[in-house]
């Protein structure tokens, strides 16, 4: 058993770290390409192409509900909450109500958060986070009932997980939690065994809808 368990972990830790050298090489490729549009922008600013983008209509900034609101959190044998309506992936720039806090998944921002084991002491927008659960990335949240040493302890397993982030988020309805896209649940402690579970299921698990996206290069604060 402790065997099958050993090898299990050792395969998932090759799999995050072979992960990681594909985002690492990703982000080289996505700076040279960075620089070479930049160099293509100006250049087209220059030939009135600057009048063409602002031809372009931007999409509504005003608030609305994410589409999936219609659904409902089911819980699971193991205590973990699957949302049951299917959650959207639209790029909006508008502020996004989701129907559940933290939310899981729907509408959000293009732009994502840092999720290669960042962790964040103040309270983050949820529209980047959830583009960081659609790359797979476990989102450990608290509030101020959660104790500090729970948060201390989580925080370091965070820093040492690619593919996690933290952070507080004061009107949850407990005080520590685990989301993913579309999967939910709350633990006791850090030291909760259905933490490490849920890191083991969910760290780019099979409900990501973007495997393999970069989890850097995003916002960092």
């Amino acid at each position: 058993m402790g065997s099958e368990k050993n090898t299990r972990n050792a395969s998932r830790k090759a799999r995050i770290a072979e992960m990681r050298r594909a985002e690492q090489s990703r982000e080289r490729r996505n700076r040279l390409l960075s620089i070479t549009l930049g160099v293509v922008i100006v250049a087209s600013l220059g030939l009135g192409g600057y009048a063409l983008v602002q031809s372009q209509p931007d999409k509504d900034d005003t608030a609305s509900d994410s589409k999936g609101a219609k659904g409902r959190f089911v819980t699971g044998a193991d205590g973990v909450r699957t949302w049951s309506a299917k959650l959207s992936q639209t790029h909006v720039s508008k502020t996004v109500k989701y129907p559940m806090e933290p939310p899981v998944g729907g509408d959000h921002n293009a732009v994502w958060m840092n999720c290669n084991g960042d962790v964040y002491g103040q309270a983050i927008n949820n529209m980047n986070a959830v583009h960081s659960l659609e790359h797979g990335a476990v989102w450990v949240t608290y509030n101020s009932k959660a104790a500090d040493a729970d948060v201390k302890a989580l925080a370091e397993k965070v820093k040492k997980t690619p593919y996690t982030l933290m952070s507080p988020v004061e009107d949850q309805k407990d005080p520590i939690m685990l989301s993913a896209w579309g999967k939910q649940r709350t633990v006791t402690s850090a030291t909760d065994g259905d933490v490490d579970k849920f890191f083991e299921s969910y760290v780019q698990g099979e409900q990501t809808p973007e495997p393999g996206a970069a989890c850097t290069g995003g916002l960092a604060k």
